[in-house]
Protein backbone atom coordinates (compact mmCIF):
# COMPACT_ATOMS: atom_id res chain seq x y z
CA UNK A 1 0.00 0.00 0.00
CA UNK A 2 2.60 2.38 1.29
CA UNK A 3 4.71 1.79 -2.15
CA UNK A 4 1.50 2.14 -4.55
CA UNK A 5 1.14 5.60 -2.59
CA UNK A 6 4.81 6.32 -3.06
CA UNK A 7 4.16 5.73 -7.26
CA UNK A 8 1.64 7.10 -7.52
CA UNK A 9 2.85 10.40 -6.03
CA UNK A 10 5.54 10.53 -8.12
CA UNK A 11 4.46 9.88 -11.02
CA UNK A 12 2.30 12.76 -10.01
CA UNK A 13 5.11 15.06 -9.11
CA UNK A 14 6.98 13.71 -12.70
CA UNK A 15 3.04 15.11 -14.76
CA UNK A 16 3.56 18.41 -12.61
CA UNK A 17 7.04 18.93 -13.87
CA UNK A 18 5.46 19.13 -17.88
CA UNK A 19 3.47 22.09 -16.59
CA UNK A 20 6.42 24.15 -14.77
CA UNK A 21 6.47 27.54 -17.23
CA UNK A 22 9.46 29.73 -18.34
CA UNK A 23 8.87 33.08 -18.38
CA UNK A 24 10.45 34.33 -21.64
CA UNK A 25 12.74 37.36 -21.44
CA UNK A 26 12.56 39.87 -25.14
CA UNK A 27 15.33 42.80 -25.18
CA UNK A 28 14.74 45.52 -27.18
CA UNK A 29 17.93 47.53 -28.29
CA UNK A 30 18.93 51.10 -28.54
CA UNK A 31 16.24 53.61 -29.80
CA UNK A 32 13.34 50.84 -29.50
CA UNK A 33 14.39 50.77 -25.89
CA UNK A 34 14.43 54.16 -25.84
CA UNK A 35 10.98 55.02 -27.14
CA UNK A 36 9.07 52.35 -25.59
CA UNK A 37 10.12 53.48 -21.74
CA UNK A 38 9.34 57.29 -23.01
CA UNK A 39 6.10 56.28 -23.79
CA UNK A 40 5.15 54.98 -20.20
CA UNK A 41 6.90 57.79 -19.20
CA UNK A 42 4.42 60.65 -20.91
CA UNK A 43 0.97 58.89 -19.99
CA UNK A 44 2.53 58.67 -16.36
CA UNK A 45 3.62 62.58 -16.52
CA UNK A 46 0.42 63.12 -18.56
CA UNK A 47 -1.55 61.93 -15.33
CA UNK A 48 0.65 63.42 -12.84
CA UNK A 49 1.64 66.80 -14.59
CA UNK A 50 -2.48 68.18 -14.74
CA UNK A 51 -1.88 68.24 -10.42
CA UNK A 52 0.21 70.72 -10.57
CA UNK A 53 0.07 74.53 -9.27
CA UNK A 54 -3.00 75.93 -7.59
CA UNK A 55 -5.13 75.83 -10.40
CA UNK A 56 -4.42 72.26 -10.71
CA UNK A 57 -6.93 69.34 -11.48
CA UNK A 58 -8.29 66.17 -8.96
CA UNK A 59 -7.15 62.74 -10.55
CA UNK A 60 -9.83 59.57 -9.83
CA UNK A 61 -8.31 57.04 -8.60
CA UNK A 62 -10.13 53.38 -9.05
CA UNK A 63 -9.56 51.11 -6.42
CA UNK A 64 -10.64 47.19 -6.32
CA UNK A 65 -12.28 47.93 -3.09
CA UNK A 66 -14.70 50.93 -1.37
CA UNK A 67 -14.89 54.02 -3.29
CA UNK A 68 -12.64 55.86 -5.61
CA UNK A 69 -9.82 58.14 -4.69
CA UNK A 70 -10.04 61.72 -5.51
CA UNK A 71 -6.47 63.18 -5.00
CA UNK A 72 -4.16 66.26 -6.50
CA UNK A 73 -0.94 64.47 -4.94
CA UNK A 74 1.51 63.99 -6.99
CA UNK A 75 3.06 60.91 -6.42
CA UNK A 76 -0.34 59.35 -4.71
CA UNK A 77 -1.63 59.31 -8.12
CA UNK A 78 1.81 58.09 -9.74
CA UNK A 79 2.05 55.19 -7.62
CA UNK A 80 -1.30 53.83 -8.41
CA UNK A 81 -0.08 53.31 -12.53
CA UNK A 82 0.84 50.00 -13.97
CA UNK A 83 0.76 50.42 -17.45
CA UNK A 84 -0.05 46.80 -19.40
CA UNK A 85 2.76 47.32 -22.16
CA UNK A 86 5.63 45.63 -20.19
CA UNK A 87 8.36 48.02 -21.97
CA UNK A 88 6.19 51.31 -21.24
CA UNK A 89 5.77 50.38 -17.96
CA UNK A 90 9.45 50.07 -17.21
CA UNK A 91 9.69 53.73 -18.06
CA UNK A 92 6.31 54.48 -15.99
CA UNK A 93 7.97 52.92 -13.58
CA UNK A 94 10.90 54.66 -13.24
CA UNK A 95 9.76 58.13 -13.39
CA UNK A 96 7.47 56.47 -10.46
CA UNK A 97 10.64 56.08 -8.97
CA UNK A 98 11.84 59.95 -9.04
CA UNK A 99 7.88 60.90 -7.42
CA UNK A 100 8.80 58.47 -4.31
CA UNK A 101 12.45 59.33 -3.55
CA UNK A 102 11.44 63.08 -4.10
CA UNK A 103 8.76 62.71 -1.37
CA UNK A 104 10.75 60.27 0.97
CA UNK A 105 13.65 63.20 1.13
CA UNK A 106 11.35 66.39 0.66
CA UNK A 107 7.74 66.01 1.29
CA UNK A 108 6.55 67.80 -1.79
CA UNK A 109 7.92 68.06 -5.08
CA UNK A 110 6.58 65.21 -6.67
CA UNK A 111 4.65 66.95 -9.55
CA UNK A 112 7.98 68.58 -9.93
CA UNK A 113 10.03 66.44 -10.27
CA UNK A 114 8.38 64.12 -12.30
CA UNK A 115 7.59 66.15 -14.86
CA UNK A 116 11.46 67.75 -14.78
CA UNK A 117 12.11 63.88 -15.63
CA UNK A 118 9.81 64.08 -18.86
CA UNK A 119 11.29 66.72 -19.94
CA UNK A 120 14.93 66.15 -19.62
CA UNK A 121 14.44 62.27 -21.30
CA UNK A 122 12.15 63.72 -24.33
CA UNK A 123 15.32 65.63 -25.30
CA UNK A 124 17.66 63.23 -24.42
CA UNK A 125 16.04 60.84 -26.26
CA UNK A 126 15.83 62.68 -29.59
CA UNK A 127 20.20 64.09 -29.00
CA UNK A 128 21.09 60.09 -28.70
CA UNK A 129 18.98 59.35 -31.54
CA UNK A 130 20.73 62.09 -33.99
CA UNK A 131 23.93 60.83 -32.74
CA UNK A 132 25.19 62.74 -29.70
CA UNK A 133 27.24 60.78 -27.31
CA UNK A 134 25.00 59.85 -24.47
CA UNK A 135 27.71 60.27 -21.91
CA UNK A 136 28.65 63.80 -22.25
CA UNK A 137 25.17 64.41 -22.41
CA UNK A 138 25.16 62.89 -19.00
CA UNK A 139 27.87 65.55 -18.06
CA UNK A 140 26.42 68.23 -19.87
CA UNK A 141 23.74 67.20 -17.18
CA UNK A 142 25.23 67.16 -13.99
CA UNK A 143 27.01 70.13 -14.30
CA UNK A 144 24.16 71.95 -15.15
CA UNK A 145 22.61 70.76 -11.66
CA UNK A 146 25.74 71.73 -9.76
CA UNK A 147 25.60 74.86 -10.62
CA UNK A 148 21.66 75.26 -10.45
CA UNK A 149 21.44 73.97 -6.83
CA UNK A 150 24.64 76.41 -6.31
CA UNK A 151 22.34 78.97 -7.34
CA UNK A 152 19.55 77.71 -5.46
CA UNK A 153 21.47 77.89 -1.99
CA UNK A 154 22.41 81.48 -2.72
CA UNK A 155 19.33 83.30 -3.29
CA UNK A 156 17.64 81.98 -0.88
CA UNK A 157 15.73 83.09 1.92
CA UNK A 158 15.51 81.97 5.25
CA UNK A 159 11.92 81.13 7.22
CA UNK A 160 11.91 82.76 10.55
CA UNK A 161 8.44 84.70 11.21
CA UNK A 162 5.08 82.71 11.82
CA UNK A 163 3.61 84.59 8.94
CA UNK A 164 6.00 83.52 6.30
CA UNK A 165 5.35 79.84 7.54
CA UNK A 166 2.01 80.26 6.67
CA UNK A 167 2.63 81.66 3.41
CA UNK A 168 4.83 78.60 2.56
CA UNK A 169 1.96 76.35 4.04
CA UNK A 170 -0.84 78.30 2.27
CA UNK A 171 0.93 78.01 -1.24
CA UNK A 172 1.73 74.23 -0.55
CA UNK A 173 -1.80 73.69 0.29
CA UNK A 174 -2.76 75.20 -3.02
CA UNK A 175 -4.09 78.58 -1.14
CA UNK A 176 -5.98 77.28 1.41
CA UNK A 177 -5.34 79.95 4.03
CA UNK A 178 -7.38 77.70 6.40
CA UNK A 179 -4.57 74.93 5.91
CA UNK A 180 -1.96 76.98 6.03
CA UNK A 181 -2.91 78.80 9.19
CA UNK A 182 -3.49 75.64 11.16
CA UNK A 183 0.40 74.43 10.12
CA UNK A 184 1.67 77.85 11.54
CA UNK A 185 0.30 77.33 14.46
CA UNK A 186 0.96 74.09 15.06
CA UNK A 187 4.73 74.61 14.17
CA UNK A 188 4.70 77.88 16.37
CA UNK A 189 3.18 75.98 19.08
CA UNK A 190 5.10 72.41 19.26
CA UNK A 191 8.73 74.03 17.71
CA UNK A 192 9.80 72.92 14.45
CA UNK A 193 11.00 69.44 15.51
CA UNK A 194 7.47 68.86 17.55
CA UNK A 195 5.68 66.39 15.95
CA UNK A 196 2.57 67.18 13.95
CA UNK A 197 0.22 64.54 12.50
CA UNK A 198 -2.76 64.51 10.53
CA UNK A 199 -5.92 62.91 11.72
CA UNK A 200 -9.38 62.53 10.51
CA UNK A 201 -11.39 64.89 12.51
CA UNK A 202 -15.00 64.24 13.52
CA UNK A 203 -16.54 67.44 12.47
CA UNK A 204 -16.95 69.20 9.00
CA UNK A 205 -14.24 72.03 10.29
CA UNK A 206 -10.29 71.39 10.11
CA UNK A 207 -9.45 71.66 13.77
CA UNK A 208 -5.94 72.12 15.43
CA UNK A 209 -5.49 70.14 18.96
CA UNK A 210 -1.88 70.45 20.69
CA UNK A 211 -0.49 68.53 23.70
CA UNK A 212 1.66 70.70 25.64
CA UNK A 213 4.35 69.17 27.29
CA UNK A 214 5.96 65.57 27.34
CA UNK A 215 3.41 63.00 26.34
CA UNK A 216 3.88 59.41 27.01
CA UNK A 217 1.14 56.44 25.20
CA UNK A 218 1.23 54.56 28.28
CA UNK A 219 -1.90 54.59 30.88
CA UNK A 220 -2.46 53.90 34.44
CA UNK A 221 -2.17 50.40 35.51
CA UNK A 222 -5.76 50.28 37.40
CA UNK A 223 -8.41 51.76 37.00
CA UNK A 224 -8.34 52.15 41.04
CA UNK A 225 -6.39 54.93 40.71
CA UNK A 226 -8.90 56.82 39.35
CA UNK A 227 -11.27 57.95 42.15
CA UNK A 228 -14.11 59.89 42.06
CA UNK A 229 -12.92 61.75 38.86
CA UNK A 230 -15.65 61.88 36.23
CA UNK A 231 -14.13 62.13 33.17
CA UNK A 232 -11.45 58.81 34.10
CA UNK A 233 -8.66 60.96 34.10
CA UNK A 234 -6.09 61.18 36.97
CA UNK A 235 -4.72 64.57 37.85
CA UNK A 236 -1.82 65.00 40.02
CA UNK A 237 -0.78 68.76 41.10
CA UNK A 238 3.33 69.13 41.82
CA UNK A 239 3.86 65.25 41.72
CA UNK A 240 7.21 63.69 43.02
CA UNK A 241 7.81 61.09 39.84
CA UNK A 242 9.42 57.81 40.83
CA UNK A 243 11.40 55.87 37.57
CA UNK A 244 12.52 52.51 37.71
CA UNK A 245 13.88 50.60 35.01
CA UNK A 246 12.55 46.93 37.09
CA UNK A 247 9.45 45.45 37.87
CA UNK A 248 8.24 46.97 40.96
CA UNK A 249 7.89 43.43 42.86
CA UNK A 250 8.78 44.37 46.29
CA UNK A 251 6.05 45.89 48.48
CA UNK A 252 9.23 47.00 50.55
CA UNK A 253 10.89 48.96 48.58
CA UNK A 254 8.62 51.70 47.84
CA UNK A 255 6.86 51.71 50.89
CA UNK A 256 9.47 54.55 52.32
CA UNK A 257 8.90 56.83 49.11
CA UNK A 258 5.32 56.81 49.84
CA UNK A 259 6.06 57.70 53.55
CA UNK A 260 8.26 60.16 52.05
CA UNK A 261 5.29 61.70 50.07
CA UNK A 262 2.65 61.34 52.33
CA UNK A 263 5.11 63.51 54.48
CA UNK A 264 5.46 66.39 52.37
CA UNK A 265 1.40 66.34 51.41
CA UNK A 266 2.71 65.67 48.03
CA UNK A 267 1.14 63.07 44.98
CA UNK A 268 3.26 60.80 43.59
CA UNK A 269 3.24 59.41 39.65
CA UNK A 270 5.79 55.90 39.17
CA UNK A 271 6.76 54.91 35.83
CA UNK A 272 8.15 51.47 35.93
CA UNK A 273 8.73 48.29 33.48
CA UNK A 274 5.47 46.70 35.54
CA UNK A 275 3.77 46.39 38.90
CA UNK A 276 3.69 43.34 41.11
CA UNK A 277 0.11 42.93 42.55
CA UNK A 278 1.17 43.15 46.26
CA UNK A 279 2.95 46.27 45.26
CA UNK A 280 -0.27 47.52 43.45
CA UNK A 281 -2.33 46.76 46.11
CA UNK A 282 -0.43 48.47 49.03
CA UNK A 283 -0.42 51.69 46.12
CA UNK A 284 -4.38 51.60 45.75
CA UNK A 285 -5.00 51.09 49.78
CA UNK A 286 -2.80 54.00 50.51
CA UNK A 287 -4.49 55.95 48.38
CA UNK A 288 -8.26 54.86 49.33
CA UNK A 289 -7.31 54.75 52.89
CA UNK A 290 -4.85 57.78 53.57
CA UNK A 291 -5.59 59.95 50.85
CA UNK A 292 -2.43 59.45 48.75
CA UNK A 293 -2.95 61.44 45.50
CA UNK A 294 -0.92 58.15 43.33
CA UNK A 295 -0.51 56.58 40.09
CA UNK A 296 1.58 53.88 38.32
CA UNK A 297 2.41 53.36 35.03
CA UNK A 298 3.96 51.15 32.57
CA UNK A 299 7.12 52.68 30.43
CA UNK A 300 6.65 53.02 27.37
CA UNK A 301 8.44 51.85 24.65
CA UNK A 302 10.14 48.34 24.61
CA UNK A 303 13.47 46.43 25.08
CA UNK A 304 16.39 49.36 24.88
CA UNK A 305 14.10 52.20 23.38
CA UNK A 306 12.06 51.74 26.91
CA UNK A 307 15.10 52.05 29.00
CA UNK A 308 15.97 55.17 27.10
CA UNK A 309 12.52 56.91 27.24
CA UNK A 310 13.03 56.61 30.82
CA UNK A 311 16.46 58.93 30.86
CA UNK A 312 14.78 60.59 28.53
CA UNK A 313 11.92 61.43 30.92
CA UNK A 314 14.61 62.12 33.72
CA UNK A 315 16.20 64.80 32.07
CA UNK A 316 12.73 66.32 31.76
CA UNK A 317 11.32 66.46 35.43
CA UNK A 318 15.04 65.92 36.95
CA UNK A 319 14.77 62.68 38.27
CA UNK A 320 17.31 59.68 38.60
CA UNK A 321 16.28 56.60 37.04
CA UNK A 322 16.64 53.03 39.24
CA UNK A 323 18.65 50.43 37.52
CA UNK A 324 20.73 47.72 38.65
CA UNK A 325 23.87 49.62 37.64
CA UNK A 326 22.78 52.29 39.64
CA UNK A 327 23.12 51.57 43.04
CA UNK A 328 20.27 53.68 44.32
CA UNK A 329 18.45 52.69 46.77
CA UNK A 330 14.52 53.66 48.08
CA UNK A 331 15.12 52.62 51.78
CA UNK A 332 17.88 55.85 52.13
CA UNK A 333 15.51 58.91 53.12
CA UNK A 334 18.89 60.88 51.97
CA UNK A 335 18.80 59.62 48.29
CA UNK A 336 14.93 59.61 47.95
CA UNK A 337 14.87 63.57 47.47
CA UNK A 338 17.63 63.18 44.90
CA UNK A 339 16.12 60.19 42.81
CA UNK A 340 12.65 61.61 42.79
CA UNK A 341 11.53 63.99 39.88
CA UNK A 342 9.08 67.05 39.85
CA UNK A 343 6.74 68.50 37.12
CA UNK A 344 4.02 70.98 37.61
CA UNK A 345 1.18 68.66 36.17
CA UNK A 346 0.70 65.50 35.54
CA UNK A 347 -2.73 63.68 33.82
CA UNK A 348 -3.05 60.02 32.98
CA UNK A 349 -5.65 58.84 31.36
CA UNK A 350 -6.87 55.06 30.17
CA UNK A 351 -4.34 54.97 27.46
CA UNK A 352 -1.83 57.86 27.38
CA UNK A 353 0.11 60.06 30.23
CA UNK A 354 0.89 63.85 29.39
CA UNK A 355 3.48 65.99 32.15
CA UNK A 356 3.52 69.07 32.02
CA UNK A 357 6.28 71.30 33.01
CA UNK A 358 8.97 68.81 34.03
CA UNK A 359 11.77 70.33 36.26
CA UNK A 360 14.35 68.90 34.70
CA UNK A 361 17.71 71.22 33.98
CA UNK A 362 17.38 73.21 30.45
CA UNK A 363 21.28 72.11 29.66
CA UNK A 364 20.80 68.20 30.98
CA UNK A 365 17.74 68.72 28.73
CA UNK A 366 19.19 70.17 25.91
CA UNK A 367 22.54 67.64 26.42
CA UNK A 368 19.72 65.03 26.04
CA UNK A 369 18.67 66.39 23.11
CA UNK A 370 22.32 66.67 21.27
CA UNK A 371 22.43 62.95 22.11
CA UNK A 372 19.46 61.75 20.47
CA UNK A 373 20.28 64.13 17.13
CA UNK A 374 23.74 62.84 16.78
CA UNK A 375 22.44 59.35 17.24
CA UNK A 376 19.78 59.87 13.92
CA UNK A 377 22.81 61.34 11.94
CA UNK A 378 24.56 57.90 12.60
CA UNK A 379 21.73 55.17 12.53
CA UNK A 380 21.47 53.58 8.96
CA UNK A 381 17.98 52.19 10.02
CA UNK A 382 15.11 53.79 8.56
CA UNK A 383 13.01 52.01 11.73
CA UNK A 384 15.51 53.60 14.42
CA UNK A 385 15.65 56.39 12.82
CA UNK A 386 11.64 57.14 13.01
CA UNK A 387 11.99 55.67 16.77
CA UNK A 388 14.90 58.39 17.72
CA UNK A 389 13.03 61.28 15.67
CA UNK A 390 9.54 60.37 18.22
CA UNK A 391 12.19 60.74 21.15
CA UNK A 392 13.11 63.85 20.14
CA UNK A 393 10.03 65.17 19.20
CA UNK A 394 8.57 64.88 22.74
CA UNK A 395 11.43 66.23 24.08
CA UNK A 396 11.70 68.90 22.10
CA UNK A 397 7.99 70.65 21.78
CA UNK A 398 5.11 67.82 22.43
CA UNK A 399 2.55 66.98 19.73
CA UNK A 400 0.38 68.57 17.63
CA UNK A 401 -2.62 66.80 15.84
CA UNK A 402 -4.23 68.63 12.85
CA UNK A 403 -8.09 67.28 12.87
CA UNK A 404 -9.22 67.42 8.95
CA UNK A 405 -12.83 67.36 8.89
CA UNK A 406 -15.06 67.24 5.54
CA UNK A 407 -18.77 66.59 4.60
CA UNK A 408 -17.58 62.65 3.20
CA UNK A 409 -14.39 60.21 3.79
CA UNK A 410 -13.81 61.10 0.03
CA UNK A 411 -13.49 64.85 0.83
CA UNK A 412 -11.01 63.95 3.92
CA UNK A 413 -8.85 61.69 2.53
CA UNK A 414 -8.26 64.33 -0.18
CA UNK A 415 -7.60 67.42 1.64
CA UNK A 416 -5.46 65.09 4.19
CA UNK A 417 -3.38 64.28 1.21
CA UNK A 418 -2.67 67.98 0.63
CA UNK A 419 -2.53 69.32 4.32
CA UNK A 420 0.23 66.40 4.69
CA UNK A 421 2.32 67.77 1.43
CA UNK A 422 1.87 71.25 2.85
CA UNK A 423 3.40 70.37 5.90
CA UNK A 424 6.23 68.80 4.55
CA UNK A 425 7.14 71.57 2.34
CA UNK A 426 6.75 73.98 5.59
CA UNK A 427 9.37 72.09 7.31
CA UNK A 428 11.43 72.09 4.48
CA UNK A 429 11.09 75.32 4.04
CA UNK A 430 12.41 76.35 7.75
CA UNK A 431 14.86 73.62 7.06
CA UNK A 432 16.78 74.90 4.34
CA UNK A 433 14.85 78.26 3.50
CA UNK A 434 13.06 79.20 0.50
CA UNK A 435 13.27 80.92 -3.12
CA UNK A 436 10.16 82.27 -5.49
CA UNK A 437 7.71 80.36 -6.20
CA UNK A 438 5.24 78.84 -8.70
CA UNK A 439 8.52 77.65 -10.06
CA UNK A 440 10.11 80.84 -10.98
CA UNK A 441 13.94 79.82 -9.37
CA UNK A 442 14.06 77.05 -11.80
CA UNK A 443 12.98 79.45 -14.71
CA UNK A 444 15.65 82.41 -13.97
CA UNK A 445 18.31 79.34 -13.51
CA UNK A 446 18.37 78.78 -17.22
CA UNK A 447 19.93 81.91 -17.46
CA UNK A 448 23.25 80.64 -15.13
CA UNK A 449 23.45 77.70 -17.26
CA UNK A 450 24.61 80.70 -19.70
CA UNK A 451 27.39 80.41 -17.70
CA UNK A 452 28.64 77.38 -18.39
CA UNK A 453 31.78 76.34 -20.59
CA UNK A 454 31.08 72.92 -22.06
CA UNK A 455 34.59 71.36 -23.12
CA UNK A 456 32.39 69.73 -26.65
CA UNK A 457 29.51 70.36 -28.29
CA UNK A 458 27.79 67.11 -27.02
CA UNK A 459 28.54 67.98 -23.51
CA UNK A 460 26.63 71.60 -24.65
CA UNK A 461 23.77 69.65 -25.51
CA UNK A 462 23.55 68.19 -22.28
CA UNK A 463 23.20 71.84 -21.01
CA UNK A 464 20.99 73.05 -23.47
CA UNK A 465 18.64 69.69 -22.39
CA UNK A 466 18.54 70.76 -18.94
CA UNK A 467 18.03 74.48 -19.50
CA UNK A 468 14.59 73.76 -21.74
CA UNK A 469 13.69 71.34 -19.37
CA UNK A 470 13.42 73.38 -16.01
CA UNK A 471 10.86 76.19 -17.61
CA UNK A 472 8.62 72.85 -17.79
CA UNK A 473 7.20 73.15 -14.48
CA UNK A 474 6.22 77.39 -14.58
CA UNK A 475 4.43 76.12 -17.86
CA UNK A 476 2.70 73.49 -16.83
CA UNK A 477 1.12 75.75 -14.25
CA UNK A 478 0.22 78.47 -15.93
CA UNK A 479 -1.38 75.95 -18.62
CA UNK A 480 -3.09 74.46 -15.60
CA UNK A 481 -4.85 77.90 -15.01
CA UNK A 482 -5.88 78.40 -18.66
CA UNK A 483 -2.88 80.56 -20.15
CA UNK A 484 -0.19 79.68 -22.50
CA UNK A 485 3.08 79.05 -20.47
CA UNK A 486 5.33 79.23 -23.37
CA UNK A 487 4.31 82.89 -23.60
CA UNK A 488 4.47 83.77 -19.49
CA UNK A 489 7.93 82.29 -19.34
CA UNK A 490 9.16 84.57 -22.58
CA UNK A 491 7.67 87.23 -20.98
CA UNK A 492 9.47 86.60 -17.38
CA UNK A 493 12.90 86.00 -19.44
CA UNK A 494 13.08 89.23 -20.58
CA UNK A 495 12.51 90.89 -16.88
CA UNK A 496 15.74 91.61 -14.78
CA UNK A 497 16.04 90.28 -11.68
CA UNK A 498 14.41 86.41 -10.56
CA UNK A 499 12.10 87.70 -7.73
CA UNK A 500 9.24 88.49 -10.75
CA UNK A 501 6.75 85.67 -11.62
CA UNK A 502 3.35 84.80 -12.34
CA UNK A 503 0.16 84.09 -9.78
CA UNK A 504 -1.72 81.16 -11.60
CA UNK A 505 -4.11 81.98 -9.03
CA UNK A 506 -5.07 85.68 -10.32
CA UNK A 507 -3.53 85.45 -13.65
CA UNK A 508 -1.24 88.79 -13.07
CA UNK A 509 2.54 89.35 -12.96
CA UNK A 510 3.60 90.15 -9.03
CA UNK A 511 7.01 89.84 -7.25
CA UNK A 512 6.78 86.01 -5.21
CA UNK A 513 8.58 87.20 -2.58
CA UNK A 514 6.62 90.51 -1.85
CA UNK A 515 3.30 88.47 -2.26
CA UNK A 516 4.31 85.24 0.22
CA UNK A 517 4.69 83.06 -3.09
CA UNK A 518 7.37 80.81 -1.95
CA UNK A 519 8.71 77.34 -2.71
CA UNK A 520 11.09 75.87 0.20
CA UNK A 521 14.62 75.55 -1.44
CA UNK A 522 14.91 71.75 -0.32
CA UNK A 523 11.83 70.41 -2.50
CA UNK A 524 12.99 72.57 -5.76
CA UNK A 525 16.74 71.00 -5.26
CA UNK A 526 15.90 67.29 -4.63
CA UNK A 527 13.05 67.46 -7.25
CA UNK A 528 15.80 68.12 -9.75
CA UNK A 529 18.54 66.42 -8.59
CA UNK A 530 16.14 63.26 -8.46
CA UNK A 531 15.11 64.23 -11.67
CA UNK A 532 18.20 64.58 -13.66
CA UNK A 533 19.41 61.38 -11.80
CA UNK A 534 16.76 58.84 -13.40
CA UNK A 535 16.60 61.08 -16.62
CA UNK A 536 20.32 60.49 -17.28
CA UNK A 537 19.74 57.02 -16.76
CA UNK A 538 17.20 56.58 -18.76
CA UNK A 539 18.72 58.30 -21.56
CA UNK A 540 22.36 56.35 -21.41
CA UNK A 541 20.06 53.15 -21.53
CA UNK A 542 21.06 51.11 -24.34
CA UNK A 543 19.01 47.74 -24.10
CA UNK A 544 15.75 47.47 -22.20
CA UNK A 545 15.02 43.28 -20.72
CA UNK A 546 11.43 42.39 -20.65
CA UNK A 547 8.92 39.65 -19.72
CA UNK A 548 7.45 38.18 -23.10
CA UNK A 549 3.44 38.33 -22.63
CA UNK A 550 1.51 35.11 -22.81
CA UNK A 551 0.71 33.31 -26.09
CA UNK A 552 2.46 36.37 -27.83
CA UNK A 553 5.01 35.61 -30.30
CA UNK A 554 8.90 36.08 -29.27
CA UNK A 555 9.75 37.80 -32.52
CA UNK A 556 11.21 41.51 -31.98
CA UNK A 557 8.98 43.88 -33.38
CA UNK A 558 10.42 45.37 -36.75
CA UNK A 559 9.10 48.42 -36.43
CA UNK A 560 11.64 50.53 -34.02
CA UNK A 561 9.47 53.26 -34.24
CA UNK A 562 6.21 52.10 -33.02
CA UNK A 563 6.06 53.88 -29.83
CA UNK A 564 6.14 57.28 -31.95
CA UNK A 565 2.23 57.66 -31.47
CA UNK A 566 2.88 58.00 -27.59
CA UNK A 567 5.17 61.05 -27.96
CA UNK A 568 4.52 64.47 -27.36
Amino acid sequence: MALSTMKNSFLGNVKNLGQVRWISKDIRMGSESRLGMLAGCNKLADAVSVTLGPKGRNVVIGTSYGAPKITKDGVTVAKSIELKDPLANLGAQLVKQVASNTNDKAGDGTTTATILARAMFQRGCKAVDSGINPMDILRGINLSVEKIVSWLDNIKKQVTTNEEIFNVATISANGDKVIGRLIADAMQKVGIEGTITVSDGKTLNHELEVVEGLKLERGYISPYFIGNSKDLKVDLERPFILLHSEKISSVQSIIPVLEYVLQNQASLLIVAEDVDSEALATMIVNKLRLGLKICAIKAPGFGDTRREMLFDLASMTGAQVITPESGLKLDNPQQINQILGRAKLVTVSKDSTIIMEGSGDKNVIEERCNIIRSLIEQSNSDYEKEKLQERLAKMTGGVAVIKVGGASETEVNEIKDRVQDALCATKAAVEEGTVPGGATALLYATRQLDTLKPVNYDQKVGIDIVKEAIKAPLKQIVDNAGHEGAVVAGHLLKQEGHTLGFNAQTGQYVDMLAEGILDPTKVVKTALTDAASVASLMTTTEAAIIDLKEGKDETPSANPGGYMGDMY
